[in-house]
């Protein structure tokens, strides 16, 4: 039985049909056959004396100007990355030589009241006694690029977490969990009553949206939007691994119920081939999307930001996913309807 969606009491309400989800390659099989978006652009940096910007947020105000926050870091190395801040001349962006750096990775924002809250993900040596390295989200809130304060922080080896202010004033929040709970990396949703709280939530504790991906991929939220109807737009990421262990990342979207815990199904928005060719950091990397950022626009476009090969950035116009899919979802539940009153 495939995943379909239906309609309770005439209400938006997604829910799944709990089966297999989708693969990567299934879902990359049905974009394929859809009419493809116009190819994208490289974005064009400047001051950081030949280092790789990825990863990069869409612009956003703050301090009255534009500005965006990247991903910083040579091109032989992923230890040494750094969050730092561009303001665009020329159709460039030039780094800001006065603006904070962060010694943090994937740099995300979001506006919650009159404040920025500016996330990424921190790196951190083992014990002398032990190899590697482990990682967690790190959260800071302030209206200026200089007050920008610590606040929060997520259990360790968990990236991808993000938060949205909901209109009751609770703070929705989308999870990762790997391991035990989530596998090679699953997506999870809880609500905490407000900002603050963040400081004290056991992230662990959201509960997975069931149906997304298969046990051996992985995907994770990237950007969230509040939807006109109350629903919430998630920009993210699927990831998979070939027998080559070359990594494919492709964006997604899809459109989740807050009052129901449902999601519609995962579709994916755009992959490395809608963007200009660019050099991998490695060779394993060069197909790999990060989506980033998502701006609407009243046209019924949006403009895709994304990472692209973990080495450049890009934005690309297509149209709007969320709207699409609410159409769609619309167009579902109407026939369902009708074959029911039948």
């Amino acid at each position: 039985m495939k995943e379909f969606l239906i309609e309770n009491n005439q209400e938006k309400n997604f829910e799944y049909c709990r089966n297999q989800p989708k693969s990567a390659r299934e879902l990359l099989a049905e974009f394929e056959k859809q009419e493809q978006p116009p190819l994208g652009k490289l974005i064009k940096f400047e001051g950081t004396n030949g280092k790789d910007i990825y990863n990069i947020t869409a612009p956003f105000e703050i301090d009255g100007e534009k500005i965006i926050a990247g991903r910083v870091e040579s091109r032989e190395t992923e230890r040494d990355s750094q969050v730092c801040f561009f303001k665009e001349q020329n159709d460039v962006w030039t780094l800001k030589p006065e603006a904070p750096t962060f010694s943090m990775q994937d740099p995300f924002v979001t506006k919650i009241g009159q404040e920025i809250i500016l996330g990424g993900v921190k790196t951190f040596e083992l014990e002398e006694d032990q190899q590697g390295f482990y990682y967690r989200t790190e959260f800071f809130r302030g209206e200026n690029l200089k007050g920008f304060i610590k606040f929060a922080e997520g259990p360790p080896n968990m990236k991808d977490i993000r938060v949205l202010a909901l209109p009751s004033g609770e703070i929705a929040v989308f999870t990762r969990p790997q391991g035990e709970i989530g596998g090679r990396g699953k997506i999870g949703f809880m609500v905490v009553p407000e900002l603050e709280a963040l400081a004290t939530t056991d992230f662990l504790k959201a509960n997975i949206i069931e149906g997304q991906f298969c046990d051996d991929e992985w995907g994770g939220a990237n950007e969230l939007h509040l939807l006109e109807d109350g629903c919430i737009g998630v920009v993210g990421h699927i990831g998979s691994m070939d027998s080559d262990e070359k990594k494919h990342y492709y964006a997604i979207a899809f459109v989740f119920d807050p009052q129901t815990q449902t999601a519609s199904p995962l579709r994916i928005i755009a992959t490395r081939k809608n963007f200009p060719l660019t050099p991998a950091k490695r060779p394993e990397l060069d197909d790999i999307t990060f989506p980033t950022s998502l701006v609407r626009h009243e046209d019924k476009t949006a403009t895709l930001y994304a990472g692209l090969s973990d080495a450049a950035a890009g934005l690309g116009n297509r149209h709007d996913p969320f709207l699409e899919i609410q159409t769609e979802t619309s167009k579902f539940t109407s026939n369902l309807v009708l074959e029911n009153s039948l």
